[in-house]
C-alpha cells in the first residue's frame, strides 16, 4: 500500500498520508449502546449509581482512546514515515555537500528542499560542533541520525521530525473525537504550561487522568508520556473529551466500554477512505485535461494514458466511463471505500470516473498500526486479507475468539468493494486491549 499514516511509498501503501488529516474523519465517534441505559425512576441511589458508572466509563473510553492516540504518536518514532525521512536525509547529495563544505547557507537551502517533500517537518543539521541549519517549527517525537560522506565516513549529525505540534494534534482530535494539549512537564522551565492546544489547561502539575471543568464544560483527560523537539525535553500528551460526549461509548463494563470505542475507531478508519479526504483527489481528476479530452473523443487509449500518469500519487484505482461505454480501468485488485463523480466539459457531462484512494492493503495496515487489530476481509465467502494468514480457519463475525493462545473480541461492518458490492470486514479487538 500507508498513509493512511503521508511521504508515500506508494499511494495505498503509506502510513504517512495520515499527515495531511488522514484521521480527520474520525472526530465524531457514533456508538448504539447508551450508558446509564439501566436508569429507573424512583431514588438518589439509582442517580448516584448511574453517575458513578459514567464517571467509570468515560474514563474507561478514554483510557482506550489515548492508547489508540499513543499508536498514532509512536508513528513519528518508528514507522515507514521515519523510515522514509531518514533515508531522504541520508541520501541527500545536495546536504551532503554542503556538511562536508561546512557551507550553512547550502545547508540551509538542503534542509529547506528535504522539508519541500513533505517527508519531515523539522530538520536541524549539526557538524563540527555547531548547527549549520535549522528549519521547521514547533514539533514532538525527535529523531536523530548520522549524516556521512559517500565513503561511509561521519561527517556530521541531525535532529528531524515528522509530527509537528499542529500536526499531531490534528490526528489525535480526529481520531479521538477529542482536543488535544501538549504540556511539558519535568524540571524544564516551562514544566506545568501549555505549549499547543486549544483547551487551557489548569496550572501546575496534573495527574495522568482524571476530571476537570473548563469554561463551564467538564472534561475526562487521558495521557500518555511525549518528547519534544529537538531536545527530547519531557511532554505529556492530554486528550480531552467533555464527560457528557462519552455517555454514546458506555457498555455495562470495561470490556463492552472498550470494545464499543475502539470497534468504531475500527469502522471510522475505513469511513474516513470515502470522506473528505477523498475531495482533493477528485478535483484533481476532475480537472485533468487530458482525461477531459480523451473521455471527450471516447478514446479509450487516450484515457489510459491519462489514468495511469493520474495514478499513483494517493489514487490506487481508478475506471473511467464515457459514452455509455468502460474507456479505462487501471490499479489494484483489491480496492475498497469507491467514491464516484462526474467528468464535465464546458458544463457538459462527457463522463464519470470510480476512484479509491486506498486498497484492502491500505486498510488493513491502518487499523493494525494505529489500532493494534487483526484483520480479515471477505468478498463473498472468499478472503481477499487477512492479517492471520491466508487460512485463519473460521473466524466468527462477533462475539469472544481466540487464536493460537490470545484473546480477541469480533466486530464486524459492511464496507463496499471496487467498483460496487459488499466487503465485509472483521476486525479482532484484543483482550485485553492496551
Amino acid at each position: 500500500m500507508v498513509h493512511r499514516v503521508q511521504t508515500r511509498l506508494s499511494a495505498g501503501r503509506s502510513l504517512t498520508r495520515r499527515a495531511a488529516g488522514v484521521l480527520a474523519a474520525l472526530a465524531v465517534l457514533v456508538v448504539v449502546s447508551g450508558c446509564g441505559s439501566n436508569l429507573r425512576d424512583g431514588g438518589n441511589a439509582h442517580a448516584e449509581g448511574a453517575a458513578t458508572g459514567h464517571a467509570n466509563c468515560a474514563a474507561t473510553a478514554m483510557q482506550a482512546l489515548a492508547a489508540v492516540a499513543k499508536r498514532v504518536y509512536r508513528e513519528g518514532i518508528f514507522s515507514e514515515r521515519t523510515a522514509s525521512a531518514q533515508h531522504a536525509i541520508g541520501s541527500s547529495a545536495a546536504l551532503r555537500t554542503a556538511v562536508e563544505a561546512g557551507n550553512a547557507h547550502d545547508a540551509r537551502a538542503a534542509a529547506r528542499a528535504l522539508l519541500a517533500t513533505g517527508q519531515m517537518t523539522d530538520l536541524r543539521v549539526l557538524a563540527g560542533g555547531r548547527v549549520l541549519a535549522q528549519v521547521g517549527g514547533a514539533a514532538v517525537a525527535p529523531l536523530t541520525g548520522r549524516l556521512t560522506s559517500a565513503a561511509g565516513k561521519p561527517i556530521g549529525s541531525y535532529q528531524t521530525s515528522v509530527w509537528a505540534d499542529s500536526g499531531l494534534i490534528a490526528e489525535l482530535n480526529g481520531i479521538a473525537g477529542a482536543q488535544t494539549v501538549v504540556r511539558s512537564v519535568g524540571s524544564t522551565a516551562n514544566a506545568g504550561r501549555d505549549i499547543a492546544g486549544a483547551v487551557v489547561l489548569p496550572g501546575g502539575e496534573l495527574p495522568a487522568q482524571g476530571t476537570l471543568t473548563r469554561s463551564g464544560t467538564a472534561y475526562q483527560f487521558a495521557s500518555f508520556a511525549a518528547a519534544a523537539y529537538p531536545a527530547g525535553d519531557p511532554l505529556r500528551l492530554y486528550l480531552l473529551r467533555p464527560v457528557a460526549s462519552t455517555a454514546a461509548l458506555c457498555g455495562a463494563g470495561v470490556q463492552e466500554t472498550t470494545y464499543n470505542t475502539i470497534s468504531h475507531i475500527a469502522h471510522l478508519i475505513y469511513d474516513g477512505e470515502a470522506g473528505k479526504r477523498t475531495l482533493t483527489q477528485v478535483h484533481r481528476v476532475q480537472r485533468n485535461q487530458p482525461l477531459l479530452r480523451a473521455v471527450a473523443r471516447r478514446d479509450p487509449t487516450a484515457t489510459r494514458v491519462a489514468v495511469e500518469a493520474l495514478l499513483h500519487e494517493h489514487v490506487v484505482r481508478l475506471r473511467v466511463s464515457g459514452g455509455g461505454r468502460l474507456l479505462s480501468d487501471v490499479g489494484g485488485p483489491f480496492v475498497l471505500a469507491p467514491v464516484t463523480a462526474p467528468l464535465r466539459v464546458g458544463g457538459r457531462t462527457v463522463g464519470s470516473f470510480v476512484m479509491s484512494i486506498q486498497d484492502d492493503e491500505g486498510y488493513k495496515r491502518l487499523a493494525q498500526r494505529l489500532a493494534g487489530l487483526d484483520v480479515l476481509m471477505y468478498m463473498g465467502p472468499r478472503l481477499v486479507k487477512s492479517t492471520l494468514g491466508p487460512s485463519p480457519g473460521a473466524i466468527p463475525t462477533s462475539g469472544p475468539v481466540s487464536y493460537r493462545g490470545k484473546s480477541f473480541r469480533a466486530y464486524t461492518f459492511t464496507g463496499k468493494a471496487f467498483p460496487s458490492g459488499p466487503l465485509r470486514i472483521t476486525v479482532l479487538i484484543p483482550i485485553p486491549y492496551s
